[in-house]
């Protein structure tokens, strides 16, 4: 087994997170509803779970996921065109997933200080980049895949190697930490990857998959597995 060179990030749900307060103002302030942080974030894991089922396109799981939030958080099922003007509006103004978890910048820094390389491969709109600078995190990440602009979206392992390629490591030697099972772990293991899931395990059913609960959980198993 070859010494881990570099370790690869998802995106949304991994490094950037919605801003619940943020949609709540906004949607709620836009259709007339008393939207609350609260009353979003309570419905993440169904959110999630829907957005695993949807399949498909990176469009069609954020769609999924964006639909079940506001429905059970209050949003009638006939409004949902209001709704998606009202997103694709507040998503022109400020990247929708603009939260970072608390530390994340401080783990990232010490997997640079450990020597490893670090890159992130995201199914996104081509604005992947844009919402790491803006949240602080670009500088820790020495290449960026975004899936609009790469021309190819995960699962395809072709747009892992493209990442690998660009650092000038093999698959064997890299590690890559998503939040979906089927889009993240599946992809990554085709391009030769080990990976890591973030947040809860994996469905039952699905082949068994190491996880984390937290990016400062997750560098402390690599740089503790690292000085084995």
């Amino acid at each position: 087994m070859r010494p881990l060179r570099a370790v690869l990030f998802d995106v949304g749900n991994t490094l950037l997170f919605l801003d619940y307060a943020r949609l709540a103002e906004g949607v709620g302030s836009a259709l007339g509803l008393p939207l609350t942080r609260e009353g979003l974030a309570r419905h993440v894991s169904a959110a999630t779970q829907a957005m695993e089922r949807a399949g498909g396109t990176d469009r069609t799981r954020a769609v999924a996921y964006l639909e079940t939030l506001f429905l059970l958080g209050g949003v009638g099922r006939d409004r949902l065109g209001e709704l998606h003007e009202c997103l694709s509006r507040m998503h022109r103004e400020q990247h929708l997933w603009s939260g970072v978890a608390e530390r994340s910048a401080a783990a990232l820094s010490r997997l640079r200080n450990a020597g490893l390389r670090l890159g992130v491969v995201s199914n996104s709109d081509g604005r992947v980049e844009e919402a790491l600078e803006a949240a602080g995190l670009r500088q820790y990440f020495d290449v960026i895949v975004d899936s609009a602009l790469a021309g190819v979206e995960k699962p395809d392992p072709g747009i892992f190697h493209a990442a690998l390629d660009a650092l000038g490591v093999s698959p064997e030697e890299a590690l890559y930490v998503g939040d979906l099972y089927d889009v993240d772990v599946v992809g990554a293991r085709a391009a030769g990857m080990d990976a890591i899931l973030l947040g809860s395990p994996p469905a039952a059913g699905a082949a068994p998959c190491r996880t984390s609960p937290s990016i400062e959980e997750l560098v402390n198993q690599i740089l503790s597995e690292r000085k084995r």
